[in-house]
């Protein structure tokens, strides 16, 4: 069963993507900062302007933070954001010359960069098979069965056992975004869903 499920998913979402807008791999890692608990479009509007005028860690990490706020402060938690994205840009230019890591450990390190965050800069710029678990992916990865996951971690852990590790990153993507257009937290689309058969959730919250 759960074999067919990622193999529905992979028919029903071939050529998605992270809708985050970047052009490089610091670009993704603070537009991923950004997007914590944030739409990702809302994300796109700031980042657009912001890249442009401080395309590099150098230059944005010399802004203060009340000066980083300024182009932020429509996004949420945009204060605490503002302070970890300076006091990143500035360890990316002390200890790794300016270059994203292409490591989680070291990304893990970079203040506002947690397990997630760092899935996310490892697979979608760098292509290293990892698997992000945002509220989208734990929540329907779980409905679908996929996993019995309590945490993210846990989640993670047991999708990375049920899903070939080729698809990995793209199935990060296949969730989200059955998430995003069905499987949504408050009103999922169950009559409407193509993996319905194969999901017993349905049943469940009836």
């Amino acid at each position: 069963m759960k074999k067919k499920i990622i193999e529905r998913l992979k028919e029903l979402y071939p050529d998605v993507k992270t809708a985050l807008f970047y052009r490089n791999p610091f670009e993704l890692l603070i537009a991923t900062i950004l997007s914590a608990q944030t739409n990702d479009n809302q994300v796109n509007k700031v980042t657009i302007t912001l890249f442009d005028k401080y395309p590099s860690p150098a230059l944005l990490g010399a802004l203060k933070p009340e000066e980083l706020a300024e182009y932020i402060k429509t996004i949420g938690l945009y204060k605490n954001k503002s302070k970890n994205i300076i006091a990143t840009c500035n360890l990316l230019v002390e200890k790794h010359n300016g270059q994203v890591p292409q490591n989680r450990e070291d990304l893990m390190n970079l203040p506002g960069v947690g397990r997630k965050t760092a899935n996310v800069v490892l697979s979608c710029a760098f292509n290293i098979p990892s698997i992000a678990v945002d509220t989208h992916v734990f929540r329907v990865s779980n409905r679908l069965g996929l996993v019995a996951g309590k945490d993210t971690l846990e989640t993670e852990k047991q999708l990375m056992d049920v899903i070939p590790k080729e698809s990995w990153s793209d199935a990060h993507h296949w969730l989200i975004w059955h998430g995003r257009l069905v499987c949504k937290a408050r009103n999922p689309m169950c009559e409407e869903c193509q993996l319905r058969g194969l999901c017993n959730f349905e049943q469940k919250k009836g």
